[in-house]
Order: C-alpha cells, then structure tokens, then sequence
C-alpha cells in the first residue's frame, strides 16, 4: 500500500469526478490534502467523504491569479508542500470553427494556463525545500491523439504534456518529480453532460468496452506522486483502458 503518511498535498477541481478521487485517494494514503475548486457545495461533499483524514476545502477559480495567491498563502500556514496534482478542467464538444475567441480564451486559462499558475504559486518553496516533490499534471488522450469536436481543448491538454516535461528538465536538479496522466473517457459530470448514445460510443470503442472510473485515474495519480516514482520524471502516461495504444 502507497504511503503518504506526513506529506502535503494540493489538488485543483476536488470537487467532483477525477479531481474528489484524487483528494480522497490521498487521504487514504495518509496525506494531509488542500484542495480548490469553484464548486463549493461540490467541495463540501468531498470533505464529508474524507472524514476520517485531513481535507481542507479552498475555494478556487485557476483561471484568477488573486484566487490562486490566496490559495497558496493559505495552503503555506501548513508544512512545506511536497506534492500538487493539478486536475481542474473542462470543455465543451464543438466544430473548431463554432469557437468564439471568448470561448478559445476561457478553454486555455481553465486547462494549460490554469496548471502554470498554480505550479508557479507553489514552486519556489517547493524547489527550496529540496525534498524531492513531486508535481502531476492531468492532462488528456485529446492531448496526444486529438479528439473530434474538442481541437481547441486538445491543442490545451498537448500544451500540458509539453509544459510536464519541460518542467521535468527545470526542476530534476532540485529532485522534483514532474509527470502527466492521460485519462481516456472517464465517468465524470463532464462526460455525463454528453448525449447517452456518445457515452455508448466512447465506452464501445475502448478496448475494455467501458469507460474508466475516476478512482482508476486517481490510482496512477497516487503512483507519480508516491515514493514508488522517485526516479520517474518527464513521463506521460496514458490510463485509457488500451484506446490509445502506441508502439
């Protein structure tokens, strides 16, 4: 079993699919978890579900840098952070040409610039402390294949992949960990706001004829930011049930 017994955590968008499992997989694992999202209703329910450990809800918008200081002097009253799992995103399925330049604007703060904020919030203590951190990036098999009707989003989830492993190479001499997950279709509120029959589609052309779990993206999640990775850094992998299998 993962140990996480004395570290510290941030995870964005806790509030819900992908982003509660993460909080609630740390807190099994004994972290201490401090975790944003703008759905504060949604917040509150995982803190429930969390009960017998430490989550500590903030409320949080990533694509607001003043949100995002206030999160970090709050989180920095706690020990030194030793690990940020940026998860926070969102999309809406639509031909490129559809996308208005406000809509462009808003899928990349919510999905590329929204991790850069918040690692930048986080780093300089984190590159101080000199304790082999460990940071990972949710990003997408949109990311590394693209997806029909999500190009905006995809160009935003390859731009995580490109930021994991330039960061990767900045921050290995401080002997920080800095990887990327790739989820395949996942059920979470996202993918439920899809017609049934596209939900049917996705979870046929998966090898394992069904769509992940959130707990099966948060368990890759759990490895990258555990002492079991601690040589692994600049990787991406991809937790998609074999949809996106490559030589």
């Amino acid at each position: 079993m993962i140990n996480l017994k004395g570290k510290v955590a941030v995870v964005t968008g806790g509030a819900s699919g992908i982003g509660r499992a993460c909080v609630l997989r740390m807190v099994e694992a004994g972290a201490t978890v401090h975790f944003g999202d703008i759905d504060e209703a949604g917040g509150a329910e995982t803190v429930a579900l969390a009960a017998t450990g430490s989550a500590t809800f903030h409320p949080l918008d990533v694509t607001d840098r003043d949100q995002i200081e206030r999160f970090a002097t709050d989180v920095a009253a706690s020990p030194a952070v030793d690990i940020i799992v940026n998860v926070a995103g969102w999309d809406r399925v639509q031909p490129f040409l559809d996308a208005t330049p406000e809509f462009m604007d808003q899928i990349l703060d919510i999905n590329l610039k929204g991790p850069m904020n918040i690692v930048k919030a986080f780093l300089p203590s984190m590159m101080e402390a000199q304790q082999q951190g460990k940071i990972v990036n949710i990003s997408s098999d949109a990311g590394r294949v693209g997806s029909l009707g999500e190009t905006i989003y995809a160009g935003a989830k390859g731009g995580v992949i490109a930021f994991t492993k330039s960061l990767a190479r900045e921050t290995a001499r401080a002997g920080i960990c800095v990887n990327c997950v790739c989820p395949g279709p996942t059920d979470t509120p996202l993918l439920r706001m899809q017609p049934q029959s596209i939900q049917e589609k996705l979870a046929r052309a998966v090898p394992f004829r069904r769509v992940a779990q959130p707990q099966e993206i948060a368990d890759a999640v759990l490895f990258f930011s555990s002492d079991l990775a601690g040589y692994v850094t600049g990787q991406v992998l991809s937790v998609s049930g074999g949809l996106t299998m490559s030589g």
